[in-house]
């Protein structure tokens, strides 16, 4: 289903990682939290389609991310299945380094991938289907889980930009963003001072729009994907829970 796909293109865009330009000291590790849960509403040209639940938790230098997918309304109707993405790795002063990243869906095993990071040896290795394929693993590299809780052990600079690489289990890509702000966000989980994030699509591209809660460790609240036919996809922070 168009809306589907469109649901975990979203998903990707979300992935980012800070190149060292717009950098200034990184916040203390100790003041980071041990968990985090997240909740997020999904609306396809203003309607709904989905509901997202994310728990961060941390165990001294190791992290777990879990990220479950349901579809609601319409799209529960026609495409009845959960998605559930996991991210786990270890903590550095630099921030997360993932080990190991996998996407499944409930009903449809065909479209599962997972991809194995070898920090050692510089490899990352990809897995979906009876396919595998090993890749040079660039220095910094995230899932499209892990990267948006990268964001907790980074100061961001507002008229930067950020250059990251990223994987989403299938491919490794490359991406782009500017970043500007602060600015005033009111949504249903309360109302923010956030970064403002925009990946400068060219005319045929799709648009990603991504704020970022500055006075909650910059977790993404709000996020917009505007296709290049005018299609909007829109993901917004419903509630959260944060824990030292």
């Amino acid at each position: 289903m168009t809306m589907h796909r469109g649901f975990l293109a979203a998903c990707k865009h979300l992935a980012l990682l800070v190149t060292g330009m717009l950098l200034s000291a990184a916040p203390a590790f100790a003041a980071l939290p041990t968990s985090v849960r997240l909740s997020y509403n999904i609306f396809k040209a203003g309607i709904p389609i989905g509901n997202i639940e994310e728990i961060y938790s941390r165990t001294q230098d190791r992290y777990t991310l879990t990220s479950i997918t349901t579809p609601v309304g319409l799209l529960a109707i026609f495409k009845p299945e959960k998605i559930f993405i996991k991210s786990s790795g270890l903590i550095s002063q630099a921030g997360l380094m993932p080990l190991q990243f996998t996407h499944r869906r409930e009903r449809d095993n065909s479209k599962d991938n997972r991809a194995d990071f070898d920090w050692q040896r510089k490899q990352l290795t990809l897995t979906r289907q009876q396919q595998r394929d090993t890749l040079p693993l660039p220095a910094g590299t995230q899932d499209r889980l892990s990267a948006m809780y990268q964001f907790m052990f980074l100061s961001l600079l507002p008229g930067t930009s950020l250059d990251f690489a990223m994987t989403n289990g299938n491919k490794l890509d490359q991406y782009h963003y500017a970043v500007s702000g602060p600015t005033h966000l009111d949504i249903p989980a309360g109302e923010f001072n956030a970064l403002y994030l925009d990946n400068q699509a060219k005319p045929g591209e799709s648009r990603t729009e991504i704020w970022l809660c500055m006075d909650h460790h910059y977790l993404p609240c709000k996020m917009i994907i505007t296709e290049a036919d005018g299609g909007q996809l829109t993901q917004v922070l419903s509630k959260f829970t944060v824990r030292p």
